[in-house]
Formats: structure tokens, sequence, C-alpha cells
């Protein structure tokens, strides 16, 4: 009977770094979607918002640290359980950072309020976003199946933000060539592009942790990689 009794305490506990996790992800893919919202549309009212979000994923994130470690000190999990436990901090970690992805975004709000974005290069962004917010959220439902083939495919396809990255900082350098005007405008959306582009490597990282759960073992083979620019001007 004790024992069954310290089964049902453990599956509670890990049942709630589950939910803490999605409570996360939910916060996380909410704070992207709105930095970008407010980017493009210069709104300064719903960047503080983000910004203040950030405190909230902070506290969660370190509650998920405190109570894994009490999980830990007081089952002594190993095997499977206790890669359940890793992975949570691991993703908590990820999730952390994807908000201040988003935090990061909403504070050069102010900076190009001035100037406004332009539309061709508002697009860009909206569509960079909304690619890394769906492996995002891909990843976070596989964290709720735990299927290590589906958390493999999503690692593959880091690429396809990788692409779409290079596409856009190749159009925002030409925007500044074009222009010195544009300067300041394109040199914080670079950044930003950059801090969207962050977003689905660390999805990446959260699909890698999910497949370790899983599996035991690390996914084979390296991280495709298509972000291509660091090499630009190497050639000239």
């Amino acid at each position: 009977m004790a024992s069954t009794h310290l089964l049902s305490a453990f599956d509670e506990e890990l049942q709630y770094l589950m939910r803490r996790i999605s409570e996360m992800g939910g916060m996380a893919e909410q704070m992207v979607a709105d930095s970008v919202k407010a980017l493009v549309n210069t709104d300064a009212a719903l960047a503080q918002k983000v910004i203040s979000d950030d405190v909230v994923m902070d506290a969660a994130e370190l509650d998920i640290g405190e109570k894994a470690v009490i999980v830990i000190a007081r089952r002594q999990p190993v095997a499977a359980d206790l890669r359940e436990i890793i992975g949570a901090l691991r993703i908590a970690s990820d999730l952390e950072r994807v908000g201040d992805m988003g935090k990061n975004n909403a504070k050069r709000v102010m900076a190009v309020q001035g100037t406004g974005v332009p539309r061709k290069l508002a697009r860009g962004l909206e569509h960079l976003s909304e690619l890394a917010l769906l492996q995002l959220k891909e990843v976070l439902d596989v964290y709720s199946t735990r299927s290590a083939e589906k958390a493999k495919s999503i690692r593959d396809r880091d690429e396809e933000i990788d692409a779409m990255y290079t596409s856009l900082f190749r159009e925002l350098l030409t925007y500044m060539m074009e222009d010195p005007r544009n300067i300041t405008t394109c040199t914080h959306l670079l950044f930003c592009a950059k801090n969207i582009e962050r977003v689905g490597d660390h999805a990446t990282n959260i699909a890698e942790t999910i497949y370790y759960m899983t599996t035991g073992a690390p996914p084979e083979g390296e991280r495709p990689k298509e972000d291509l620019t660091s090499s630009f001007g190497a050639e000239e």
C-alpha cells in the first residue's frame, strides 16, 4: 500500500512538471508572436506587456528547477524517470530563452517607432516568425506524445528557418546599401530577425531533448544548418 502511494505521489510530481512546461510553452509562443506584432505595428503598449511577461517566464523556470531538485532528492529516480526530470529542466531553460527572444524584440519597438517598419520587411519578419512558432508549437505537442520519430523529424527541419533567415538577412542588407537612412532601422531588424531564428534553434533543442528522454540517446548526426550569413562578404 505504501509503495502504491509513493508511486502515485511521484506520478503527480511528474505531471506537475509537465503542466508547468506546457504553461511556459504557451506563454513563450504568445510572447514571440506579440513581440513581432508590436514591432511591425510599432505598438509600444503591446511591447511593454511582452517585456513584463518575461518576469513570469523567469519565475516559472525557477519553480520548475526547484521542484525538480526536490523530486530528485526525495525519489532518487533512475533511468527513464531521471531523464524525464532532467528533460523538464532542459526544456524549461530553452523556453525561458524563447521568452527572452520575445522580450529582446519588444525592447526594439521604441527604437523603430520614429521610422516604422517597411511593409515588405514586416512581411519577411512575420513569415519567419510564423515558421519558427509553428516549429515551437509542433515540438510542444511532441512533448505531450513523446514521439521520438516526430522529435527527430522536427530537428531535421531546422534548416528551413535558417534558409528563410538568410534570405531576410540579404534583403535587409540590400535596403541599407540602397539608402543609408535605412541603416539604423534595418540594424534593429537584423537583431530581431536573429532573435526569431534563435527561437527555431531552441525548438530544435527541445526536439533533441525529447528524443533523448524517449530513447536514452541523442539523435545521430549533426543538426542540419542553412544559416549562411556568417559567410557574407568573405569572397569579396
